[in-house]
């Protein structure tokens, strides 16, 4: 979060909002203990009751009896992020090129490249954050990443006046509404199971979404997406190189555009001055060994 600040300083047009976050999305015990440890490292952590929640987030028609409430988070929209982030790479001097990577470019166990589109793009140093499709281009280099990718849907309403304030974490589903007024809404974040039918999934998760919602009667559904997220088998990041290859770095994690910020400003000090951050340590692919 702090590095979203910093972020933000240098670059004002991200679409970034301080928002607040609700949440109550497990057993009161954990909750509990959730809090505790989060407060012992200086988070800004409240616990509420119903009445307090109904303050802050008055359009709830369900209200817990006890929930956490931390007003300094926030979200940055994916998409609109990205392309902020793009330009600004273009204003200083980066070449974007768009295309499919059809392998790493290898010589005598050094990346030298990428060959992307049938076109070798020559590089002291390649990177992968290519999220769920990052396994399948370390295989060209015959490195295994051990990473899941669980699918995730996710529902977008049509536009609509400002029914919620921050983001909510309840215990059916999670939520927020976007700038253009959009609620955006899955199981948790990340999205759940589509199953065999993503479609009529998505249209129970919408009702489920309007339901939580007082003043939703107009609500419409625009659209589903489902998303694939990229996940380590231990549900913990990996950011570091790859034993025995030179010239490649690897930077794949759930969630991604919570940590983008921070992993881009470490592996950028790893990559150009061999200074690897303390708090990497446990990340290397080197554990999955």
């Amino acid at each position: 979060m702090a590095e979203w600040k910093r972020l933000v300083r240098d670059l004002p047009e991200l679409p970034l909002t301080w928002c607040g976050g609700l949440c109550w999305d497990l057993p009161a015990d954990r909750l509990e203990a959730y809090a505790a440890e989060h407060s012992s490292w200086g988070y800004g952590i409240e616990r509420i009751d119903a009445k307090q929640a109904a303050r802050i987030e008055p359009n709830l028609t369900e209200l817990p009896e006890f929930a956490l409430y931390v007003a300094e988070e926030g979200v940055a929209e994916p998409v609109a992020t990205a392309r902020a982030l793009l330009a600004d790479a273009e204003r200083r001097g980066a070449r974007i090129v768009n295309g499919t990577v059809d392998r790493l470019a290898l010589s005598n166990g050094q990346v030298m490249g990428a060959v992307v589109s049938g076109e070798t793009i020559a590089a002291d140093e390649v990177v992968i954050a290519a999220g769920a499709g990052a396994p399948a281009i370390a295989a060209t280099a015959g490195i295994r990443l051990p990473i899941e990718t669980p699918p995730g849907l996710i529902v977008h309403s049509r536009p609509h006046r400002r029914l919620l304030n921050g983001l909510v974490l309840g215990e059916k589903l999670h939520m927020r509404q976007t700038a253009e007024g959009r609620i955006i809404a899955g199981s948790d974040f990340g999205g759940g199971d589509p199953g065999e039918n993503p479609e009529a999934a998505a249209r129970k998760l919408f009702q489920a979404t309007k339901a939580m919602l007082r003043g939703a009667e107009e609500l419409k559904l625009d659209f589903h997406t489902v998303g694939y997220r990229p996940t380590p088998t231990d549900g913990f990041p990996i950011i570091s190189r790859a034993d025995g290859v030179t010239g490649l770095y690897i930077a794949v994690t759930h969630s991604g555009i919570t940590l983008a910020p921070a992993v881009g400003l470490f592996a950028a000090r790893e990559i150009l001055e061999g200074d690897r951050d303390a708090l990497l340590k446990p990340y290397a692919l080197s554990r999955f060994a």
